[in-house]
């Protein structure tokens, strides 16, 4: 049985979590039901270097917002590019497909954030493009 989740504010430190690199990326999910109990959805944060990206993806039942710490990328909705710097932010719809480039010279940071949670963690990402490395779209989150 997994380990119930906490209850009372904790504090998680962006160097203290594994990153995921399934999409593409260094990913890092900070605040979670999993890591502090929370019900309003889940944040974390991100480092794309020169040249790489989060492959596309769309959430069904949630918004995700973003905000640019330093570097910038190019965001794409449905296939059509919004660039984004530090400083900026900016809100995806529910069932947006979106993508991550940084197609600038320098690291690009940023912090996200989405909610509401998906009724089971495996139904909150939809694939739309074979991720890095990986040959065929997967069966988590399902198939566009």
């Amino acid at each position: 049985m997994p380990p119930a989740p906490r209850t009372e504010p904790g504090k998680v430190a962006f160097a203290d979590v594994e990153p995921n690199r399934r999409r593409g990326g260094d990913l890092r999910v900070l605040l979670s039901p999993k890591t502090c109990g929370a019900t309003a959805g889940f944040m974390g944060a991100g480092t794309l270097l020169p040249g790489e990206f989060v492959s596309e993806h769309y959430h069904p039942y949630s918004e995700e917002f973003f905000y640019i710490v330093r570097g910038q990328m190019t965001l794409r909705l449905d296939g059509r590019p919004v660039k984004l710097s530090a400083g900026d932010s900016f809100m995806v719809p529910k069932n947006v497909r979106h993508r991550m480039d940084n197609d600038g010279d320098e690291d690009m940071f940023a912090v996200f954030f989405l909610g509401p949670l998906a009724p089971r963690p495996e139904l909150g990402h939809v694939d739309t493009e074979e991720l890095p490395g990986e040959g065929g779209l997967p069966q988590v989150g399902g198939r566009a």
